[in-house]
């Protein structure tokens, strides 16, 4: 198997028969006769009261987890940056993304197999998004992708108004797939609820207008609500999640135009913004080639391989690509939550399947950094936040430190907490 293949396996865990089998980066399935063996050596470990987890070969890690004692989900991944702790948020955003789509109903209750099999088909695509997606990282950290906006005061009352008058209380203006602004209520949401929604809507091909059903995982499993989404311009959708009323026509006809026309110039700069996730005028250390930070109270979250202005990377010869950024920051985030940052849970639980720190140890790290030959990394844990940042290989390693202090401090400085929707506070000492 190809060193970047991983493969999902869904079955009912009373029976065992699969319901569906996705992969990523590679062209084979796996047989029948592999997945019953996978699904056989943990029905074994069952029937001998035996919780089997995890487990490692050579070139492969395997997860196993059952959910609501009714759903099996398998996954076997030979990616080198693989984690227990990864490979477990994967399923957990598959189970959840199964629910938000068909319910927890149909998943609990299993009364046809088949039928079953053919309403998992609409999940199809959404799921493959947290197998192939490489630009985003709400997976690991259950947070949703932010952008502060020029005009974000502007389009925040457009949309508060645009959402009442919808007769709803949850509205959301998106572009790129990230936020960038949202009513109250919808960020009181639970933030797993939240990340998926967004998810859904950046995973459907764009659309002038949309009714899409959806039950909330995590805040209405078995109830479903309507998900209607509007293209204002190309790349930037608003979503208002409501009840029976209003009609898709009736909002599309008589409110978009009338809340939204006015602003279209506001709503294309938030498309110029987007590839960096805040304006240029938040000044970086140059050495900076990758940035994720997290806001841990309000499940924000800044990320961007593109943290200097446009006109600056297109001087710079990109030794470093954008796909190699991409890929250095979410394997050094899926290391440092895995091993040296005590990871939570949606709810403040601690998670069960943390991997412990390297025996001797029983502290847990506030930062930590790894070096190669094409870049260095380096992640800061306060109270507050999380910042993980990716260099230049030039950039001295001593420097780092005080490097990811200013840049916190910069950024929490230069935005605004009234006017932005990731709503950073100034910085706490480590």
């Amino acid at each position: 198997m190809e060193e970047t293949s991983v493969f999902l396996v869904c079955l009912t865990a009373s029976s065992g028969v699969p319901l569906y089998c996705r992969s990523k980066g590679s062209s084979r399935q796996l047989t029948f006769s592999v997945i019953g063996s996978l699904n056989g050596v943990h029905m074994f470990a069952n029937n001998q009261d035996v919780l089997l987890m995890s487990t490692r070969t050579e070139n492969s890690r395997v997860v196993w987890r059952t959910f609501h004692d009714s759903i099996n989900l398998i996954v076997m991944s030979c990616e080198n940056t693989a984690s227990d702790f990864s490979l477990n948020k994967l399923l957990e955003n598959v189970f959840s993304a199964m629910v938000l789509v068909i319910g927890l109903d149909d998943l609990v209750n299993i009364k046809n197999v088949e039928r079953l099999k053919k309403e998992l088909r609409a999940c199809y695509k959404l799921i493959d998004s947290f197998l192939t997606e490489s630009e985003k990282m709400a997976d690991l950290t259950q947070c949703v992708d932010c952008i502060i906006a020029h005009d974000v005061a502007i389009l925040q009352e457009c949309l508060d108004g645009f959402t009442q008058a919808a007769e709803s209380e949850f509205g959301c203006l998106m572009a790129g797939g990230k936020v960038v602004a949202a009513t109250e209520k919808w960020w009181r949401l639970a933030s797993q609820d939240v990340m998926l929604l967004c998810w859904l809507v950046a995973s459907l091909s764009p659309h002038s207008s949309r009714d899409y059903p959806v039950y909330l995982p995590q805040g209405s499993p078995t109830v479903p609500h309507r998900l209607l989404t509007f293209q204002l311009v190309p790349g930037v959708d608003v979503c208002v999640l409501c009840g029976p009323s209003p009609s898709l026509q009736k909002v599309e006809s008589e409110l978009v135009e009338r809340f939204w026309k006015p602003v279209v110039d506001p709503l294309k700069s938030c498309l110029r913004v987007q590839l960096r996730s805040f304006p240029a005028s938040v000044p970086l250390h140059h050495g900076i080639v990758g940035l994720l930070l997290v806001n841990r109270d309000l499940n924000k979250r800044l990320y961007s391989v593109q943290v200097h202005p446009m006109e600056e990377m297109e001087r710079t010869e990109l030794k470093f690509t954008l796909e190699q950024r991409r890929a250095a920051l979410r394997s050094f985030c899926t290391l440092a939550l895995s091993r040296y940052f005590n990871p939570d849970s949606v709810d403040g639980k601690n998670t069960p399947y943390e991997e412990r720190f390297a025996s001797g140890f029983s502290h847990h790290a506030h930062q930590c950094y790894t070096v190669s030959s094409s870049h260095k990394c380096y992640a800061v844990k306060t109270e507050l936040h999380l910042l993980f940042l990716v260099f230049q290989p030039e950039v001295p390693t001593f420097s780092m430190q005080t490097i990811a202090s200013k840049t916190l401090q910069q950024i929490s400085l230069s935005v605004s907490l009234k006017s932005t929707t990731i709503g950073l506070a100034p910085a706490r000492n480590c």
